[in-house]
């Protein structure tokens, strides 16, 4: 006849405890600016790394603004908890904008941009002062990151561009630090 203890039945249980113990999951640390930015100069790394393995898996195809902001949302997720996807800022100027990406943690949002044909490359700094004159008003963004996917370098001038972008603006007594990251 088998014995049927407690400490018996507690055996394997008491087992998972270890291991949950050995294991435990210490919240990740916090991420700064700098690291987004980092990894968002990656961007074309782990596109071609998906794109180039050699199983049948996912394929990134990079046409559209919304298939670029699906490659970031996977690439930053994992590494930025407080990630939140297309979310609606309140109106101004009589429009409502809403913002690729919001991390409340950094004060940060990133808009994504898809140079999609030559016109678009020669407006993109246009697009981009709309959306800078937008942001300034927002509570939450101390930091604008413009993410520009321009696959076949139609953008005339990118340093001139990427100089532009990249200031600290001050509007009273609101600092806003925009960022660029262009690629390929």
């Amino acid at each position: 006849m088998e014995s049927d203890t407690s400490s018996e039945r507690l055996r394997p249980i008491l087992g998972v405890a270890d291991i949950a113990q050995k294991y435990s999951c210490e919240p990740l640390p916090q991420k700064s600016l700098s690291q987004l930015l980092s990894a968002l100069a990656n961007f074309m790394e782990c596109v071609r790394y998906i794109n180039t393995r050699r199983s049948s898996g996912a394929i990134l195809t990079l046409d559209s603004e919304s298939a670029v902001q699906d490659a970031i949302y996977l690439m930053l997720r994992p590494w930025f908890d407080d990630l939140i996807p297309e979310n609606p800022t309140g109106k101004v100027a009589n429009r409502f904008l809403i913002k690729d990406f919001l991390i409340p943690s950094l004060n940060t949002v990133i808009e994504a941009k898809f140079i999609r044909d030559k016109s678009h490359g020669k407006m993109v700094a246009e697009e981009i002062n709309d959306d800078i004159e937008t942001y300034r008003y927002h509570p939450n963004c101390s930091n604008l990151v413009f993410f520009i996917y321009d696959p076949d370098a139609l953008i005339p001038d990118r340093l001139k561009l990427e100089q532009h972008i990249g200031s600290v603006r001050t509007y009273g007594d609101k600092l806003l630090k925009c960022f660029s990251v262009v690629r390929p």
